[in-house]
């Protein structure tokens, strides 16, 4: 009766897209950090951002990973690339094999710049539309991802621009000038005290594009403190306005029992038809919080 009635839960979550936590932490090889972006190099090597590091760069890790299992089952820390320029809050990442460089987008200046996998700038850059300057310091250009299959750059904002009601999704060729602008409905937040927006794009070998969008809250005492996180899964096409679909959506919380509180930035798809994603702790703010990272299914 008991393996039933757990059968029955396992399959109630599946088909409304909630997905059950299984995160891991590696807190005696990596570094506190507060990592917004994650990317695959290949030969299980990934680029890594952390908003807050002294200089402008990106971590790379060895991560392995058991597909069948959905586990990481080692992780090694191969050093900080800088780039030996100040951090402009450096927010997402993503890899170009046809270069073999990296890309960083950086919510301080709404720019993203290339750099060689040594952390060191090449010169070249995105275009970015002048609309984007308005987006600001705080809700600026959190995301980034690269369809290496179409060959397109896809960034947007946090939050809709000044005037907005809806999130400009912008894509890139490979000459790194703008292609198409798309139009995006975020959720609304579930109150005045949650903080919200969208954290990460993501694009698929199939020609989807994911968005990440969190609403965290944070109570004074800080206990209590939640997040919600919703994977929507979205598909570009000539039209301008983008439907969206619940892909995944689970939620995090800091109590007295539980110290599994992530909010979750970093995101890309790995082998097994899976998503990796990374937490941002706030350099593991005062021992409550972790540098989670999250492997699930899609």
């Amino acid at each position: 009766m008991k393996k039933t009635i757990v059968l029955l839960f396992l399959l109630v979550l599946w088909s409304s897209g909630i997905t059950a936590l299984k995160p891991q932490r590696f807190h005696k090889v990596l570094p506190a950090g507060n990592y917004s972006g994650i990317t695959a190099l290949g030969n299980n090597r990934y680029a890594v951002v952390s908003d807050k590091s002294k200089e402008d760069g990106f971590f790379i890790l060895y991560i392995k990973i058991d597909s069948i299992k959905g586990r990481i089952t080692a992780l090694e820390n191969e050093g900080f690339q800088s780039c030996n320029l100040p951090n402009r809050d450096i927010e997402g990442i993503c890899y170009r094999p046809s270069t073999n460089t990296v890309f960083i987008s950086g919510e301080q200046d709404n720019e993203v710049y290339e750099y060689t996998l040594d952390g060191k700038r090449t010169g070249q850059r995105l275009e970015m539309p002048a609309i984007f300057k308005e987006a600001g310091h705080n809700y600026g250009l959190e995301s980034l991802t690269y369809d290496r299959k179409r060959h397109l750059f896809y960034t947007t904002s946090e939050r809709p621009l000044k005037g907005d009601s809806l999130l400009r999704i912008q894509s890139f060729g490979d000459n790194l000038r703008p292609e198409r602008c798309y139009y995006y409905k975020p959720d609304e937040p579930i109150s005045k005290k949650h903080f919200y927006g969208v954290a990460e794009l993501c694009a698929l070998e199939d020609g989807r594009l994911l968005v990440l969008e969190r609403q965290i809250r944070v109570p004074k005492l800080r206990l209590g403190a939640s997040t919600v996180i919703r994977i929507y899964e979205i598909t570009p096409t000539d039209k301008p306005f983008l439907e969206k679909r619940l892909l995944k959506e689970f939620r995090t919380r800091l109590s007295l029992t539980s110290r599994k509180f992530a909010n979750y930035e970093g995101l890309c798809e790995i082998p097994g038809n899976h998503l990796l994603l990374i937490a941002d702790s706030q350099n593991r703010f005062k021992g409550f919080l972790s540098d989670w990272f999250l492997i699930i299914g899609i």
